[in-house]
């Protein structure tokens, strides 16, 4: 109820609160504690050439319960700063990878 009582005071204020922006990507890295690594891949154009090249950027993520694992495909959204370089926190993992047959 905090939220939604804060945008309406926003919006009463006359400040427009912007959307934050999302992603989509794969967990790279969960070796740290409530912080995984995610790549986003995309295609840019070339500025010359006109050809399509695939891009990818890596993300610091804060994974509060430590829920995703590597190789799940997750969104995230921007935060503020929680570290040096970690503004980005986990919203859903999407599809999960299979996991290794415990013996």
């Amino acid at each position: 109820m905090a939220t939604s009582a804060g945008v309406q005071d926003a919006a009463a204020a006359g400040r427009t609160t912007r959307a934050r922006p999302t992603r989509v990507g794969v967990v790279s890295s969960d070796v740290r504690d409530k912080t995984i690594t995610v790549v986003v891949e995309y295609s840019a154009k070339h500025s010359k050439y006109g050809k399509y090249i695939r891009r990818s950027t890596k993300f610091q993520v804060h994974d509060e319960k430590n829920e995703a694992g590597v190789g799940d495909r997750v969104e995230i959204t921007e935060c503020r700063p929680l570290s040096k370089t970690k503004c980005w926190r986990l919203l859903r993992v999407l599809n999960r990878a299979p996991r290794g047959a415990a013996t």
